[in-house]
């Protein structure tokens, strides 16, 4: 048969607009489909939607895979989250579970061997605990250097001991007196010899100077107070003078007189350490007097989180854009309160030096007192309240259609309850992962044994060589040096586990963050699951299972615990990594190589990067185990490349609701964090005399602020990982249906409504600009 005359090819698609070819580079290589009317429910009724639509055949036909995949087909039987499944990633199932093994192998190792007493007591000479019960020591819980000179020495800052005789008392010396004084005369011997080594026996020596050869005694006492157990210079302060018990000066028992200026660096020095545990302390008085307080304030956090996503399940628009301004307002607050702070303290003396010339101070409430720290407060607050202002413009119309996402996660919520309260059940993970992690660390590190080092007073070839204080004295160490001393310097040891204490803390933390990951991948598959069953119900709340939530962590731990192991796994190493660069960023900084200070800055950016990124493909891919129960790669692979089909749908509507949750976290956080600031600055005169007295009122109001944070991203997490869920749900729904009778959508009718709004406003707009 001939060829037909009137036959004639098909005239060519038209090209696609300019403004679509600057939204996707690929729009002239693809057969675009028909126009579609507005009314209907199809591609072109998603309006700003469209430009992303999956290319079509005329005949309905998918495309050939494009380079992120093939889209979903329409498959009739598909109901949501697949019931027939099996176990996924098997192999790193196995792999965590002889990991637990052996972390639990390390923690029994670490109870046996360490000794977290090397923690809370001070250990004198012999390396026995002041104050501990039980021990010779009991009643002696203060720790007394014979010769608080030798602390000044730079020793103390290399190996955090003092070079000098150190013994446990039952209380420090009072009053000024030397061993050539309290010799003649019994009374004062008696008194003196309290703070002799334990062993001094006054009958088997001869003379003072006997005495001090030996090393019994000390050759002075100075008047002290306790300060974390150590006996330290009672330094006080007269007219600018410094005084110890009253005097400027003191004998130092070998007939000369010395400056008290002397002791106070020995002092310094000795207290090198003991500094942070000093403001640990108060912080934990304050802790002690305000934790009732916190507690409260936590409470307030809670129920204005409770209610806010209760009222965002009935009246989630009004309630978005109250919180929006309800933020603007809070910072605008803050931008007035500290300005009237930084005009108060205007002529102020001391007002005007920089935080630069005042340098740290452990009592934060001397920043208070400078304008320059209101000043920073101020622009900081500014900045923040001009760039969320700046958001909102360019993000006036997106939020509408973002509200209405929300409102969708609110009723998925609603017919879902118990989703509420399944942060509590991670909480609970987190705080048991928490809780062994850190005990196993302290025991690993006071699991060493105590090691002896010589030291003297003179030069000495044996100086700093590791020694047996049984042994010692028979040693050819006290031949070749006649002033040394076996003395306790720090806990160590040379034993192979001592050896692999180190490799053992690296092992400890890295199964904290695999854990801590683990039990945070549980949560969102077990939530994901739960929201996904919703979205794909025909008719809600009817075609939803009895109990989704318990269903779908029934299932993510039968069948994907391996999958759930090897996506926090991959996390948990980069974390490590990240960690290791702290570590050694820390150690180069003293260091004036520029180019490993480059170097390091760079591959610490990286793996933060590296880290985000991980996060968030591990999120969608966890979705993707949810609903179809593959493995982790496959999930991973399959939820990458529909976000990069949809990559337009992920910046307008996904991130625009993470925006807005981010706003009403800091709405929470700033309301709380305002109350505890007035209440525990005694500024609110109904309760001003409720309030307990602080060393540092800072220290309740942060932690309300942290805790109010964490409790408010608590519940926002369950409504953010409702959102992302229905996400990847609607663009699936998206791809595998029409919107016609025999493919209908999923979506609900409300969600539908608004896309056909936002598709005639799209629609607009694109006329006009034509």
């Amino acid at each position: 048969m001939g060829p037909n005359p009137s036959w004639a090819p098909p005239p060519p698609p038209p090209a696609p607009p300019s403004h679509w070819r600057g939204r996707r580079g690929r729009a002239a290589s693809l057969r675009l489909p028909p126009p579609l009317a507005p009314t209907s429910l199809g591609w072109g009724a998603l309006g700003f939607l469209a430009p992303l639509a999956s290319p079509t055949m005329e005949d309905g036909r998918k495309e050939s895979e494009g380079p992120y995949g093939t889209p979903q087909k329409y498959d009739p039987t598909f109901k949501g989250p697949i019931y027939n499944r099996g176990c996924t990633d098997v192999i790193c199932c196995v792999v965590l579970f002889i990991a637990i093994v052996g972390y639990v192998a390390v923690g029994i190792i670490a109870w046996t061997h360490g000794d977290p007493r090397k923690v809370i007591y001070p250990t004198d000479s012999r390396g026995q605990f002041c104050g501990q019960k039980g021990t010779p020591n009991e009643n002696k819980p203060f720790l007394f250097y014979f010769n608080i000179l030798k602390c000044a020495s730079p020793l103390v800052l290399l190996e955090f001991q003092c070079p000098t005789t150190q013994i446990c008392v039952e209380k420090c010396p009072s009053r000024y007196l030397t061993l050539l004084q309290a010799y003649p005369r019994q009374q004062d011997l008696n008194y003196y010899k309290q703070f002799c080594v334990p062993q001094f026996d006054q009958s088997k020596v001869k003379s003072a100077a006997e005495i001090l050869k030996n090393g019994d005694c000390p050759a002075m006492l100075t008047p002290s107070k306790p300060l974390a157990r150590r006996c330290l210079p009672a330094i006080e302060t007269h007219k600018g003078v410094i005084t110890v018990g009253n005097e400027t000066t003191f004998d130092d028992g070998h007939g000369q007189k010395r400056n008290v200026s002397e002791l106070v660096e020995g002092a310094k020095k000795a207290n090198v350490v003991l500094e942070a545990r000093q403001l640990a302390m108060r912080v934990f008085e304050d802790y002690t007097v305000s934790w009732y307080w916190i507690l409260i304030g936590l409470v307030i956090a809670m129920v204005l989180s409770l209610i806010f996503i209760v009222l965002l399940r009935f009246l989630a628009g009004i309630m978005v854009w109250i919180m929006i301004v309800m933020v603007i307002l809070v910072l605008g607050y803050g931008i007035f309160h500290c300005y009237m702070e930084y005009a108060r303290l205007r002529g102020e003396a001391g007002s005007d030096i920089s935080i630069a010339d005042l340098g740290f101070q452990t009592d934060f409430r001397v920043y208070l007192h400078l304008r320059q720290t209101w000043l920073a407060f101020m622009i900081i607050l500014c900045v923040v309240e001009l760039i969320i202002i700046l958001l909102l413009i360019f993000l006036r119309k997106r939020i509408l259609i973002a509200i209405a996402l929300i409102k969708e996660a609110s009723r998925a919520v609603g017919y879902v309850m118990t989703s509420l309260l399944y942060p509590l059940f991670t909480f609970f993970l987190l705080c048991l992962c928490i809780a062994y992690w850190a005990s196993t660390a302290v025991f690993l590190s006071t699991s060493n044994e105590a090691v002896y080092k010589v030291f003297n007073d003179t030069a000495c070839v044996a100086a700093g060589q590791t020694c047996n204080p049984e042994t010692f004295q028979s040693s050819n160490v006290t031949r070749l040096c006649h002033d040394a001393r076996c003395q306790f310097a720090f806990y160590g040891g040379e034993t192979g586990y001592h050896k692999a204490l180190l490799g053992l803390q690296i092992y400890n933390i890295f199964m904290f963050f695999w854990l801590a990951n683990f039990a945070l991948a549980l949560g969102q598959v077990t939530l994901a699951g739960a929201f996904a069953s919703y979205y794909w119900a025909i008719k809600k709340p009817d075609d939803l299972p009895a109990f989704p939530l318990f269903s779908s962590f029934g299932r993510a731990l039968r069948y994907h615990t391996g999958s759930l192991a090897f996506g926090s796994l991959l996390l948990a190493i980069v974390q490590v990594i990240r960690v290791i660069l702290e570590y050694l960023d820390q150690r180069l900084k003293v260091a004036e190589n520029r180019f490993a200070k480059f170097l390091m800055t760079c591959l610490k950016c990286c793996f933060w990067c590296l880290e985000k990124f991980l996060k968030f493909l591990n999120r969608n891919a966890y979705i993707m185990i949810a609903i179809y129960g593959t493995n982790f790669c496959t999930s991973a692979k399959n939820a990458f490349f529909l976000l990069m089909r949809n990559i337009i749908r992920v910046a307008v509507l996904d991130k625009v609701t993470d925006f807005l949750f981010l706003l009403g976290k800091l709405l929470v956080v700033g309301s709380v964090g305002i109350l505890a600031f007035f209440f525990f600055t005694h500024r609110i005169k109904i309760v001003q005399d409720t309030a307990p007295p602080l060393n540092y009122y800072w220290v309740p109001i942060l932690t309300v602020i942290i805790g109010s944070y964490l409790i408010a991203h608590g519940f926002f997490s369950v409504y953010g990982m409702c959102v992302d869920t229905l996400f990847l749900c609607f663009c699936e729904d998206l791809e595998r249906n029409d919107g016609s009778p025999e493919r209908p959508y999923f979506m609900s009718p409300e969600l539908r409504d608004i896309l056909l709004k936002g598709n005639a406003e799209a629609g607009k707009s694109e006329a006009q600009e034509e």
